[in-house]
């Protein structure tokens, strides 16, 4: 086969050695020869079948994994493996499943089971079907150090993580899921890479110390060899879509790819999956997480946006968690001082920062969405995500601190609000169990580095060091792993039978689907801890309270759909008495 790997640091020489199966480390060298049609790249042909474990080694240097290597069976710095994509035999033709309708699930693959598995993953994936849920999102999956860890630090970004099943496991996962309707979702992350097992720098200009990002020298996008770079990252994407027929991406903060060129890569990007759709024959789309608040993000090519097909809101997520919980630190602080007018907005109006001042930032922040033309599906709503439990000290979800019926209020919020809403596992039934920040990184000063710089950055805001759980501690991962064993108690299982509830009324109804953001009616009480909204013949009435209130419905709304607690029908005048920490779905007579 034809081997290949774009490495312009090579000064005099590339070496691609074959290993031989039957003996640890020894190989066959085999000299490699400049491309002369692809400045930079270097090309040898060898003996290889699916399996076969090779690497590269420039100037004589150590061997190094493939930069696109399809398969790192012994990890980010062990040797890359020849992988066939066409030897697996897909059990389900699927015809794709697009984001129209969808109620995505964000899940991890290391702790939706204790076993961490691929596999035992895809055996938990048919509640998630009876449950109704569409899509599930993964976090991401490509090989990082050790065996546990979130996936944010991956490298290799054309492989899937050996300890989870590597590449053949993947796509068992795919073909469980589509054989249950499940489209899959996978996060993929080009902002950053590493550090541990980031060989990227000896071959090529990957980064470039012309921008600067959290993490370091940004992804080069935009100095000279990015072009090469740009096309690694959109070979990448486009792989996990055609070779593990994916039905989206999902793109980890975007607003951290430092990208002066005229047409981004982002536009590049987003183009080309249009093209693979266009040449598949299925659906195909892209979910940025993005800070910005712009709708230019989202903004169809043709319209002069960056045209991906969704974004996660976070400013929808702040403003219901301030709500819930009154929490008031940090981002949180500008929506905390009239929580329940901020959920007003984002119901309306997406963002709550569209040009308005962010005191958490120092300055005014955002761009209005315009609501006349703008599908509000394009915007994930959530009330929870790996993200906003795990970046806590505790990791702690909104079920340590809120009661059975504020949880039901937060389901009701998300599932039927306008967004394209979106669960973290566990959510659905109230899980108790926490998600922390954990890695596995062999290299003690590594590890070193993560675990007291995690304990500075709590202790800078007032946490005891020794509080804060040891990332490296494998307690802190099992901990983490969710307990189905909760399930059968209360109040679990009514909390897991009123998202079943609400999901399927959400697919039943088309109001609940109605893109339209224009023609949300919103009201709410801020003293009173009461909101309200109208979409189409549907009301939704939510009350935050310790007490019963009385919502001024207006006439019409009559025939209750669905009801945390018993709750009668609003009276003559359109009052509607909602008991405490209580929701209700109504349709009009």
């Amino acid at each position: 086969m034809r081997f290949e790997v774009w490495a312009p640091k090579a000064q005099d020489r590339a070496t691609l050695r074959i290993m031989h199966a039957d003996r640890d480390g020894d190989g066959d060298d085999v000299p490699m020869a400049r491309d002369p049609e692809r400045p930079g790249w270097w090309t040898a042909e060898a003996p290889a079948a699916d399996g076969t474990r090779y690497g590269f080694a420039l100037d004589g240097g150590p061997l190094l994994p493939d930069p696109r290597s399809r398969r790192q069976p012994d990890g980010p710095d062990g040797p890359s493996a020849v992988v066939d994509q066409d030897a697996y035999e897909w059990g389900t033709a699927w015809p794709g499943r697009g984001p129209a309708g969808a109620v995505l699930y964000e899940l991890h693959i290391g702790t939706f089971t204790r076993e961490g598995t691929f596999d035992a993953a895809a055996a938990r994936l048919a509640p998630l079907a009876e449950l109704g849920i569409t899509h599930v999102e993964l976090m991401p999956v490509c090989p990082f150090p050790g065996i546990h860890g979130w996936g944010y630090e991956g490298v290799s970004l054309w492989a899937a993580h050996e300890p989870y099943g590597g590449p053949a496991g993947l796509k068992r996962f795919v073909d469980t899921a589509h054989g249950l309707g499940l489209g899959v979702v996978l996060d993929v992350v080009h902002n950053h890479l590493g550090p541990a097992g980031n060989h990227l720098p000896r071959f090529g200009p990957y980064f470039t110390d012309t921008h600067h990002t959290p993490w370091g020298a940004a992804v080069n996008l935009d100095a000279p060899g990015s072009d090469e770079v740009r096309a690694y990252l959109l070979d990448s994407a486009l792989s996990w879509l055609r070779d593990f027929r994916l039905d989206g991406l999902r793109l980890d903060a975007v607003h951290a790819l430092a990208d002066q060129r005229a047409l981004t890569f982002l536009e590049e990007l987003s183009a080309a999956v249009d093209a693979l759709s266009a040449d598949l024959g299925r659906p195909l789309f892209l979910i940025a997480e993005s800070d910005l608040a712009d709708p230019r993000t989202t903004t169809p090519r043709t319209e002069g946006g960056l045209g991906l097909h969704a974004q996660w809101n976070d400013d929808f997520h702040h403003a219901l968690h301030t709500a819930l919980t009154g929490e008031s630190q940090g981002y949180y602080a500008d929506f905390a001082r009239e929580p329940l007018a901020a959920l007003a907005k984002t119901l309306t109006r997406v963002f709550f920062h569209d040009g308005t001042y962010s005191s958490f930032r120092g300055r005014t922040h955002g761009r209005p969405v315009d609501r006349t033309g703008t599908p509000a599906t394009r915007f994930l709503g959530y009330a929870q995500t790996h993200d906003q439990i795990g970046n806590r000290a505790l990791g702690d979800r909104l079920s340590a601190t809120l009661s059975p019926g504020l949880l039901a209020c937060a389901a009701a919020l998300v599932l039927t609000g306008p967004h394209t809403p979106m669960l973290f596992m566990g959510e659905e039934w109230g899980a108790t169990t926490p998600w922390q920040f954990f890695t596995d990184h062999p290299d003690p000063v590594l590890a070193e580095a993560v675990r007291s710089g995690r304990r500075r950055e709590f202790a800078a805001h007032g946490w005891a060091e020794e509080d804060i759980p040891d990332p490296q501690d494998p307690a802190t991962r099992n901990r983490s792993c969710l307990d189905r064993t909760e399930i059968a108690r209360e109040p679990h299982a009514r909390l897991l039978a009123w998202h079943r509830e609400l999901i399927a009324l959400r697919h039943a109804q088309p109001d609940l689907r109605d893109p339209d953001l224009a023609s949300v009616r919103v009201a709410y009480d801020e003293v009173a801890r009461w909101i309200a909204y109208r979409r189409g013949d549907l009301r939704v009435a939510v009350n935050l309270s310790d007490g019963p209130v009385r919502i001024p419905l207006g006439g019409g709304a009559g025939r209750v759909l669905a009801a945390w607690e018993p709750v009668p029908p609003p009276d003559e005048d359109g009052l509607l008495r909602l008991p405490p920490r209580s929701c209700v779905v109504l349709a009009d007579e």
